[in-house]
């Protein structure tokens, strides 16, 4: 609900002001009044309980009934006189009752004089006495119709003089209301104008009204020319930045192509010798020119190990340039989900076996083939797989699980029991050359290639990845992917 408008408000509240002025007024008119009324009515009746107190005792020291009733008839001259009673030796002695009344029960005990209001009436007692006897009690009982006329006149006069008196009100509020609202919507449509069109130049007009609302105006043109100020400060800023950033971007972009270029250079260079080295090594290690001793045998296999493992590194170097690049096309085909991952399984089986650690594989029996590009699928797993096998303890076990996810997708989740990865390291995972400790990495190896290249892979394939991990315990990654991803990245 919108809020009302100041000049609504304005009104209202001299209304309001107004009206509880009035009505203050009345109140205390009415209270006065009612008082006088009030005390006006106990004095006249007082008046006449001790006129008659006065005519009647010697009716009631000689027990003349008669006597005393004509004496209290007397006040069927006073129409607001409901009745009158003696009451002597504990009953009633004589009794006047106006027509069509009734006498509210009183208590007549002898007592001193007083008097009693209610909300009905009003009753005064006066003792009778002779030459010192108390001789009876007399009660004088008054309705209270003069103080409900009071009341309705009061009502009457009130009406008549209060709704004039509001609508001048309103009329006279229309004036103060004008001179306070308009400069405000002035400047509040100015506000709207120049949020809406962007002109910070305008200025509101001077205007002859409250200081405050003057010092308002004054305030709200200097808020403008300070904006405007620094909208032009922004601009030029702006325009400066925008060449800065295309300039930076350029150069990283040229940076960027060089590192891509030298990487792949070399990787080159380093690939071509290495496979010599490989391929030298393993003619040595087959014993075709001669038999070997244990020894050599020993030095052999660490040439071997140490080279394929270079060649792996260079390998991933190389994939992981060309896939930010835009460079690797997929090659997709249709094959067995399961053979894919026993195909892998294979592959790590000696480091498996080497340290004792349990590989197990559960695929859903729903899932059979998929279309992907099957050797960079297996690469993805690889990495998983070989990581996990890498961090996890002799004795250990690793899990692979593929499990459908959803409608034309499918969960790949490669589990271990290893040292696992600490929540505020997470984050870095998947960052080229990352390594999360150093001591990890010297204990373990890696170079922080094989996470980067295995996202960016599964991304190719319009994937995703993600971990779970509880250090310690062990990590989780999964990796979802479409039953069939398309031809190209």
């Amino acid at each position: 609900m919108p809020s009302r408008s100041i000049g609504h408000q304005l009104r209202w509240l001299s209304v309001l002001g107004s009206g509880t002025a009035l009505l203050a007024a009345s109140l205390a008119l009415l209270f006065f009044q009612l008082h006088e009324v009030r005390s006006s009515l106990l004095r006249r009746c007082e008046t006449m309980a001790d006129l008659i107190a006065f005519n009647s005792a010697a009716a009631v020291d000689f027990g003349d009934t008669e006597a005393a009733t004509i004496i209290l008839r007397s006040l069927k001259t006073r129409p607001e006189v409901i009745s009158a009673g003696i009451a002597a030796n504990g009953r009633i002695f004589a009794l006047y009752r106006r027509e069509q009344s009734t006498v509210r029960p009183l208590n007549l005990r002898h007592g001193p004089s007083g008097y009693s209001f209610t909300d009905q009436d009003l009753t005064v007692f006066r003792p009778i006495s002779s030459e010192g006897r108390l001789l009876g009690t007399l009660f004088v009982q008054s309705d209270l119709s003069e103080i409900e006329e009071t009341w309705r006149r009061f009502a009457a006069v009130t009406g008549f003089v209060a709704i004039p008196a509001l609508l001048i009100a309103i009329l006279i509020s229309q004036l103060p209301q004008r001179a306070i609202s308009r400069p405000i919507l002035d400047l509040a449509s100015l506000a709207a104008s120049v949020s809406s069109e962007k002109d910070y130049s305008v200025r509101a007009p001077t205007v002859n009204s409250a200081a405050e609302i003057e010092q308002l105006v004054d305030t709200f043109n200097q808020m403008l020319f300070e904006i405007q100020r620094q909208h032009v400060e922004i601009q030029e800023a702006h325009a400066t930045l925008e060449q800065r950033v295309a300039d930076r971007t350029s150069e990283l972009q040229r940076a960027n192509r060089a590192k891509d270029r030298f990487l792949a250079g070399m990787s080159h260079e380093l690939r071509t010798p290495l496979n010599g080295i490989i391929g030298f090594a393993e003619f040595l290690a087959d014993g075709k020119p001669g038999p070997l001793n244990d020894k050599q045998k020993e030095y052999l296999g660490d040439i071997l190990n140490s080279g394929r493992h270079l060649l792996h590194l260079i390998n991933d170097l190389l994939d992981l340039v060309k896939v930010q690049a835009g460079k690797v096309e997929l090659r997709v085909e249709r094959f067995s989900l399961r053979e894919g991952i026993d195909e892998v399984r294979a592959g790590v089986r000696t480091i498996a076996e080497s340290k004792r650690i349990e590989v197990r594989i559960d695929v859903n029996p729903e899932l059979d083939f998929v279309t992907l590009d099957r050797q960079r699928f297996k690469q993805i797993l690889f990495n998983l797989l070989s990581n996990a096998l890498k961090f996890t303890e002799e004795g250990g076990h690793v899990g692979i699980n593929a499990a459908l996810h959803g409608k034309g997708r499918f969960r790949l989740a490669v589990s271990d029991d290893g040292i696992g990865i600490r929540s505020e390291d997470i984050g870095r995972l998947f960052t080229e050359f990352e390594q999360l400790e150093s001591g990890t990495a010297r204990r373990f190896g890696g170079t922080g290639l094989g996470l980067a290249l295995t996202r960016s892979l599964v991304a190719l394939h319009g994937g995703t990845i993600d971990v779970e991990s509880e250090f310690g315990s062990g990590s989780t990654f999964r990796v979802t992917l479409p039953f069939v991803t398309g031809e190209h990245a």
